[in-house]
């Protein structure tokens, strides 16, 4: 996938657009990426603009809101690898490795030190990590982004296996509030995690992902359901929103032993012979699997003048990688913490869209236990009244979660004066009745980072009539009372199957996070509010 979207950004346009001349300063490159997609099948994907631009913007890749490079490319590499949170972690813990973190384990003891970049993982689907600065003494403040790794879809069931009409179906359950009509008449497969019975019989963990479409959720022809148009699709969750996986074979004889061994498995023989063939294994030295139904459809660029991202699972992973590359850019080398006191945190959580309440979500104490660790480490040999307490107190943390953009066909979904628009900077969240954690005092600082460097931002509020949704920033700040402020990138169709959000967006993300980063310790130090 990450070969699809990669070659999209550098296929030249067609040419009946090439006079046009938002086009005209691109410099297109000749060299194509050597896909090799296994049973894959070419789809017609739209041209996309190449990240890649003449002198006029300053430097090679440059975004359009500034002289940084994009980050939308590996944006997009990061989504097509990234297809469960699993993956999504997976992929976090290789970049953080390729720049130099060290990695811990929780059940170890800590070995900690000034000028150190340090991560560890929890289930595979959490993950912290940190970068102390090198004048940090015990008793400074945490610098923290949090985000969600997670995001609406469908998982397999514990018995999955089921027949009905002559088709073998995959029983599912739904996971958070996902848009479910979305999944229909989609190009399917899975993806997750199994544990496979080694030769020398240990248990191992490993992922697992199918990148063939595999599934799928057929409506049901209009002709046998008139009124769905005037009545709406209303789909039962439980009894229409099951995947075809094959054709059911030939009868078997009742007597046989296949028949008897297909009757008692819990999933489909042929489902378990194709992740056998994914991870080169056999049938019988799977163990446990944990899948999610994921589309097959590469995320790409989109809109006449490729200003949008076209995507599954926006929602969160955006605000996640915006995240993880600020934290490793702003630390490259020793001297980008050399003058640092704080120390510059990241945390991505498992579970956000059912409530957060896991060993792997932001309910769990997970980011709170590693803040006390370091802070003991740190403060090892010293005797310093209150020093995780003084350092929770010095500490500020972003709340990164996805924003509703304005709508244009149901522009009245939003407050008349808070209609958050794509392509024009973070959206900083309000809530008067907490559903945000969001204070003016923390909008502010925030706000102040973004003057620094130029940014835009943006402010929402729900109308007085609609609930609200929330975030795991309410989660953390009351967890142990933490400055925190909720802000996301706007987008549209949030919990779809297919999201869009703004290029834009994502390159003034990461600028906002990095300068959070590299410039919130001398704006927090100039107000004094208590």
């Amino acid at each position: 996938m990450a070969a699809i979207a990669r070659l999209q950004l550098l296929q030249p346009p067609p040419a009946a657009v090439k006079s046009l001349p938002l086009l005209s300063k691109i410099c297109w490159s000749s060299s194509f990426p050597k896909l090799g997609l296994h049973n894959t099948r070419f789809r017609n994907l739209s041209f996309s603009t190449p990240l890649c631009f003449n002198s006029d913007t300053g430097a090679e890749g440059s975004s359009a809101s500034g002289s940084s490079p994009s980050i939308v490319g590996d944006f997009l590499d990061y989504l097509n690898e990234s297809w469960t949170q699993f993956h999504a972690t997976a992929e976090a813990k290789q970049k953080l490795i390729a720049a130099g973190f060290h990695l811990l384990n929780e059940n170890d003891e800590w070995e900690l030190k000034p000028g150190g970049r340090y991560f560890f993982t929890r289930n595979m689907s959490c993950l912290v990590a940190f970068a102390i600065g090198e004048k940090y003494t015990a008793g400074n403040g945490f610098h923290i982004i949090a985000a969600h790794t997670d995001s609406p879809c469908l998982k397999l069931k514990p018995k999955s296996a089921s027949s009905k009409s002559g088709y073998l179906m995959v029983n599912v359950q739904t996971y958070g509030a996902g848009l479910w009509h979305t999944w229909f008449d989609r190009d399917l497969s899975v993806a997750g995690r199994v544990i496979v019975r080694a030769k020398d019989g240990s248990f191992v963990h490993t992922l697992v992902k199918v990148k063939r479409p595999m599934l799928r959720i057929p409506t049901l022809a209009i002709h046998l359901n008139r009124t769905v148009n005037t009545d709406g699709f209303k789909p039962n969750l439980e009894t229409h929103l099951i995947p075809l996986l094959a054709s059911k074979p030939e009868d078997i004889s009742p007597d046989s032993k296949e028949k008897r061994n297909v009757s008692k498995a819990q999933h489909h023989p042929l489902l378990m012979q194709v992740l056998c063939d994914e991870l080169s294994c056999d049938i019988e030295d799977i163990l446990s699997i944990e899948l999610n139904v994921c589309d097959t459809q590469p995320s790409c660029l989109g809109g006449a003048n490729d200003e949008f991202i076209f995507s599954g699972r926006l929602d969160n992973l955006a605000s996640s990688y915006c995240a993880l590359r600020a934290l490793i850019d702003s630390c490259k080398s020793s001297a980008d913490l050399s003058s640092e006191h704080a120390i510059r945190m990241i945390a991505l959580f498992d579970n956000e869209e059912v409530g957060s309440n896991s060993v792997q979500g932001a309910g769990a104490p997970t980011m709170f236990q590693a803040m006390r660790r370091i802070v003991g480490c740190l403060a090892l040999g010293c005797k310093v009244e209150g020093v995780f307490d003084r350092s929770i107190c010095q500490s500020f943390l972003v709340s990164a979660d996805m924003a509703h953009g304005v709508h244009p066909n149901y522009m009245d979904k939003h407050e008349e004066h808070h209609r958050p628009e794509l392509q024009k900077g973070l959206v900083i969240k309000h809530n008067a009745n907490q559903r945000y954690a969001t204070s003016g005092i923390s909008a502010f600082l925030f706000k102040e980072v973004a003057k620094i460097h130029n940014l835009p931002t943006q402010e929402f509020v729900v109308r007085n009539d609609m609930g609200c949704g929330s975030t795991i920033g309410p989660i953390l700040a009351s967890g142990v009372g933490i400055r925190t402020v909720d802000c996301g990138i706007a987008q549209l169709s949030m919990h779809s199957i297919r999201e869009v959000c703004g290029k834009e967006d994502v390159d003034i993300a990461y600028r906002h996070f990095k300068g959070f980063y590299e410039t919130f310790s001398s704006v927090d130090r100039k107000l004094n509010v208590d």
